[in-house]
């Protein structure tokens, strides 16, 4: 099969059509994707965009050239979650002195940081090219590169922006356009809005830039005085400063178009001058947990962490290709139930993927037409795995004349999408515990349970033999991987 770079369509949120994706300057496209807040584990949800815009960027990167495309996704650690999140931790140490409260803000944050960098590792995904901390871009810096402070002067000077009661606010009614993004006018949001909460505001939807900190509440020094930065002002600074002041892609969660994208925008745009701040705005669909709202207090609240290494969703550990494909399996704009019996069909399905591409001493070096395609239509994935099932059906079916074209290309398709396709790897140990749990289940005539343990063996490519003792007569069960 020969390569092809396929137009590329995006759906645009911005204008709410798929449109052709035409580059600012194709030896630099440029992407901005909003990253977590690191005052906990990463959870499920967050895992979805890491995801959906991992895949984009190794699309970007195939049609453009790896050396051609600019992806920042950042960390944000400054929040008043983290700030809580510090005080409940390390609470003793600060009220003794023994640590700052901006010291205790690090270790929590470094913390978290260091597990989502290693949990989206495990989910096959590429380190972006530029991964800012939110901390890092609150003053002007010394590379001239933008900041916060210096984007919310602008916005002052440029009529934008006020002080009052102690904070900077974005004067909405001063951008005759906001809204365009989430398609709110300004009169329906202050129709709803509760004025006498915020009687310091120009009009009930100005949004906070700067606001006052505390002694207790970790600050920075600005003309407004010691305080921190609104939760908007951090991406509008962090993707001027790698990207500049219009860029070709941002993405994020749908949760995000309003207020956090839509303020962004109106920054942006406000303090540079621009018409637009994104030429193309894409967001990933809703994640439901079993068909409820993912929820602590449903108790079906999981983090990334906790499905890769405990056996607290379907009372087993999931790898992390498994979760890869069961995200990736519905299409990324479209709401998607996360269950149990998703997990399976993914693992079912990239078992047999992987049998198939065992066929193909290696990877190839190019990409199945049909498999560019599909992602280059606003990134179907669904479509460009029937054209993996296909390659895994005719490679499995090859009669062994020549080289085996489909396992090779299915095997490049699957390295390209970000799929671990290394040698099954058996741990003896659990297998032979398995089986002892299997026997026991058997002798206790608990077929249901001993066929479960099989099938979950079976599903990671090892197969069971069962047979007797020529001396004993007793059961015994072999194993072998199953390619």
């Amino acid at each position: 099969m020969s390569d092809a770079s396929q137009g590329l369509r995006l759906y645009n949120t911005l204008t709410r059509t798929k449109e052709d994706f035409v580059p600012i300057d194709p030896r630099n496209v440029r992407m901005y994707v909003c990253g977590p807040t690191v005052y906990d584990f990463a959870h499920i949800g967050n895992a979805r965009p890491v995801i959906v815009f991992d895949v984009l960027f190794r699309l970007l990167r195939h049609l453009h050239g790896e050396t051609h495309v600019t992806y920042v996704r950042n960390i944000t650690d400054v929040d008043d979650k983290i700030n809580a999140r510090a005080l409940r931790d390390f609470g003793g140490e600060i009220a003794s002195g023994a640590l700052s409260l901006n010291e205790a803000i690090r270790r929590v944050t470094e913390k978290t940081a260091d597990q989502f960098h290693t949990d989206v590792a495990t989910l096959g995904c590429l380190e972006p090219t530029v991964e800012p901390r939110a901390t890092e871009f609150v003053e002007p810096r010394a590379d001239g590169k933008a900041d916060m402070i210096t984007l919310i002067q602008s916005l002052i000077g440029r009529g934008h922006a006020y002080v009052a009661a102690g904070e900077v606010l974005f004067d909405t009614a001063s951008m005759p356009d906001y809204g365009q993004l989430s398609r709110r006018n300004l009169d329906e949001q202050q129709a709803g809005a509760r004025i006498a909460v915020d009687a310091h505001k120009k009009n009930p939807g100005d949004f906070v830039l700067w606001k006052l900190s505390s002694p207790e509440e970790p600050g920075w020094q600005s003309p407004w005085g010691r305080g921190r930065p609104g939760w908007h002002i951090e991406c509008s600074a962090m993707s001027a400063a790698y990207l500049g002041e219009v860029f070709d892609i941002h993405g994020g969660g749908l949760d995000l178009i309003f207020p956090h994208h839509e303020n962004e925008i109106a920054q942006s745009r406000c303090a540079h001058g621009t018409s637009v701040m994104a030429n193309v705005w894409m967001h990933n669909g809703f994640l439901q947990v079993e068909g409820q709202k993912m929820s602590k207090s449903l108790g079906n609240f999981y983090s990334i962490h906790e499905l890769l290494e405990t056996d607290t969703f379907g009372g087993r550990k999931w790898p992390g290709d498994v979760l890869r494909l069961a995200m990736l399996m519905t299409h990324y704009r479209e709401p998607i139930d996360f269950s149990v019996r998703k997990l399976e069909e993914a693992e079912n399905t990239l078992r047999k993927w992987k049998r198939a591409a065992d066929l193909a001493p290696a990877a190839g070096s190019q990409l199945p037409v049909e498999v560019v395609e599909a992602l280059s239509d606003d990134l179907a994935t669904y479509a460009a795995f029937q054209q993996l099932t296909q390659l895994a059906g005719e490679a499995t079916d090859f009669d062994g004349s020549g080289d085996n074209a489909a396992a090779v290309a299915l095997k490049t398709a699957l390295t390209f999408l970000g799929f671990d396709i290394g040698a099954t790897k058996v741990d003896d140990t659990v297998v032979a515990k398995a089986i002892a749990e299997r026997l026991t289940l058997i002798a206790a005539k608990n077929w249901t349970e001993a066929d479960r343990v099989r099938d979950e063996l079976l599903a990671q490519g090892v197969q069971l033999k069962d047979g007797k003792d020529p001396v004993t007569g007793e059961r015994v069960t072999t194993w072998e991987i199953k390619r």
